[in-house]
């Protein structure tokens, strides 16, 4: 069988190591077949009982058919029965806390899901559609039937790494026992190791490593050796392969660097980070796993996943992890909760001295600030902090639960929607809903977003006839309307108006909602069918874009109505509510 490259080349996200960094594979490429298990052994023992009784002519078959029947040695580590796991059924978490059921993937071709997911470009438009695919990739769903089962949990655990979920990839990877490992699984779980700062973790797969790059596996052997309390084997190998091997540089040195932290050889490397001018998985994950601060011009000319990355390194610092931490919690990869966690630590561990103007000063104060007036005051802070689409959602985020402390007041017209907005990134559709009565109360001209998203995100909304949606089109001044056409995309989806009454806007004002393609076919038809995951999945394919205004309504639409069928509520309403929020 041909060797494929041990790392998987991604136009997203620079994920490589370093001695076949240039080697570039293409996402779409299909690797080596792998028989399921079961299949394979099922397999060996036919082709063996056939050469057994074919008999004579050739000797080498009596040879083989011999050879066949003798008492194979055990393996060094065997896995007790009680201990294996079902290769089929790997997962996380339980498909009824994602909101899917039992067979969410149904009757969906394994291969089919798994081109769409290999050929998926993120980050996603939308953070609640990356928190509920994320959801669905960690579900402890049976795998398809036309398909590997461990090459199906690795292609998951791909996607996962590639919206820069790493803790979430970690769990898949560690649902399936090693000795299963299939050519792609040791792909992604040297990935997974990198992007979780886990250089022992690249340890259980140096026979994986073994088959691809001997110039890597030097490495691997020797960080591997520190690690298991081998200093000096760890250091003879770090000066072999510093004679004789193909990898040098920062490379050799990042593997050095871990040895020394591993052992007690008091080995030490500096890290020369000037001639760099590119960050690779290796580097990340060698130099963040020994609590090294990558300079702030590579990391900041890293990929968004790379940073997902950063913002949770455990050797990190709070304040170290802050930025990137910023660009996770725009994604979705952080949570509302997550990022007050996170300015928790940091206002621990900040002087008393400098704390009236820092960022976590103002946190608090949104929370415990004596009066509303000092509360708001410094929710405004916060959200200033945003400058661009990500960081802004992020300060959303930050601030959504201090935001459901603020009394709905119609007096509040200029901070409405900021506040709104935040709930709903935190996902309180509950207490946003409390505004309903104040926004009535306000002007047109300042009630419109607000309006437009409780419309959307709201449990109970009462109905929405023609003419108010009317009038936010009129006064709607986005371009061509975008904002207008979400808006009738969501409200029809939701079916909070009537499929005559979208149809009417929709020819009025070209909302281009009535485009049909094979995609919206393939997302109606799974909506039908009750595949809920594959629901999810083309709704990934369908929000392969930077910014929600440039997701076409049609899409939104189709997305949204799916989901609300499937019992994913909330998941729709917060999606469609987002979009009006963004743009």
């Amino acid at each position: 069988m041909r060797i494929k490259p041990l790392l998987i080349a991604s136009a997203a996200v620079v994920l490589a190591l370093p001695a076949i960094a240039q080697q570039a594979a293409s996402p779409q490429a299909t690797p080596a077949t792998t028989r399921p298990p079961d299949q394979a052994a099922t397999a060996d023992n036919s082709t063996q009982t056939e050469s057994a009784a074919e008999g004579g002519a050739d000797e080498t078959a009596v040879e083989e058919v011999s050879n066949a029947n003798l008492v194979q040695p055990s393996p060094a580590v065997e896995y007790p029965g009680w201990a294996r796991r079902d290769p089929w059924k790997v997962g996380a978490i339980r498909p009824s806390d994602a909101g899917l059921g039992d067979d969410a993937w149904g009757t969906t071709s394994g291969t089919y899901l798994t081109t769409l997911m290999r050929r998926m470009h993120t980050p996603l438009a939308s953070r609640w559609l990356h928190i509920a695919l994320r959801d669905a990739l960690l579900a402890r769903l049976h795998a398809p039937s036309d398909v590997h089962p461990v090459d199906w949990t690795a292609e998951r655990a791909w996607l996962l790494l590639r919206m820069g979920e790493a803790d979430a990839a970690r769990m898949l990877v560690a649902g399936v026992d090693t000795d299963r490992f299939t050519p792609k699984m040791v792909q992604v779980a040297v990935q997974s190791a990198l992007a979780n700062a886990d250089a022992p973790a690249l340890c259980p797969l140096e026979d994986g490593i073994k088959q691809y790059d001997s110039n890597v596996l030097a490495l691997v052997r020797a960080m591997c050796a520190s690690l298991a309390g081998e200093p000096d084997n760890a250091s003879a190998m770090i000066d072999q392969a510093r004679r004789y091997g193909r990898i040098g540089g920062v490379d050799l040195s990042l593997a050095e660097k871990v040895v020394g932290a591993g052992g007690n050889g008091g080995r030490s490397a500096t890290i020369e980070w000037d001639p760099v001018d590119s960050l690779t998985a290796w580097r990340f994950g060698l130099a963040t796993g020994t609590g090294m601060v990558i300079p702030d011009r590579l990391i900041n000319a890293s990929s968004l996943q790379l940073r997902a990355f950063e913002a949770r390194a455990p050797l990190l610092t709070p304040q170290q992890r802050l930025p990137s931490a910023q660009i996770a919690a725009g994604l979705g990869v952080f949570s509302s909760q997550t990022m007050v966690d996170l300015y928790s630590a940091i206002y621990d561990t900040t002087d008393p001295g400098d704390l009236p103007d820092s960022d976590a000063w103002q946190l608090r104060q949104a929370f415990v600030g004596k009066d509303q007036d000092t509360r708001l005051a410094a929710i405004r802070k916060l959200l200033g902090i945003g400058r661009d689409n990500l960081s802004k959602e992020a300060a959303r985020a930050l601030v959504a639960r201090a935001a459901t402390l603020v009394e709905p007041d119609s007096k509040l017209a200029k901070d409405a929607p900021d506040l709104i907005s935040a709930m709903l990134a935190g996902g309180y559709d509950q207490a946003a809903a409390r505004w309903i009565a104040a926004v009535t109360r306000m002007d047109e001209a300042d009630n419109d977003r607000c309006w437009a998203m409780l419309a959307l995100s709201a449990p109970n909304f009462a109905d929405i006839g023609t003419s108010r949606i009317t009038s936010f089109i009129g006064r709607d001044n986005s371009r061509d309307h975008v904002r207008s056409a979400l808006l009738v995309a969501g409200l029809a989806g939701l079916g909070r108006i009537s499929a005559d009454a979208a149809n009417s806007l929709n020819r009025k004002y070209n909302l281009g909602l009535g485009h049909v393609t094979s995609w919206t076919r393939a997302v109606d038809a799974a909506a039908r069918r009750g595949d809920t995951g594959t629901i999810l999945v083309l709704a990934g394919t369908g929000f392969q874009t930077p910014y929600l205004d440039q997701v076409p309504p049609s899409h939104l639409y189709h997305v949204i109505a799916a989901l609300d069928r499937e019992n994913l509520n909330f998941t729709a309403r917060m999606i469609a509510a987002e979009a009006l929020s963004r743009t």
